[in-house]
């Protein structure tokens, strides 16, 4: 009788560190996961802020471009300006010598 609740008491302390040691290998599984998961975040993270100084990067670009074109355009207005009254001039003249 004693040899028998001896190996019952054996078997449940077998099963007992068993279980013991499954349920560590879930945690360090788990938190092999999580510190996964948290590398994937921080490596998220830091995908965005690049792509984010990128973005602003480009839209300083972009508002440069575009003031050089607003100067382009006031420059070119300028210019059909004057090529406007030069020609009403020149054709001023020329109507004026016709009509000599």
């Amino acid at each position: 009788m004693i040899k028998k609740v001896l190996k019952v008491g054996a078997i449940a302390l077998v099963l007992g560190v068993a279980s013991g040691c499954a349920s560590n290998a879930a945690i360090e599984a788990a938190q092999a996961t999580a510190d996964g998961a948290a590398r994937d975040a921080a490596a998220a993270k830091s995908a965005a802020e690049a792509a984010r100084a990128a973005a602003d990067s480009a839209a300083r670009a972009a508002a440069n471009a575009q003031s050089t074109a607003d100067r382009a355009l006031s420059s070119a207005s300028g210019a059909q300006s004057c090529c406007d009254a030069n020609r009403d001039r020149m054709e001023r003249m020329f109507e004026k010598s016709m009509s000599k």
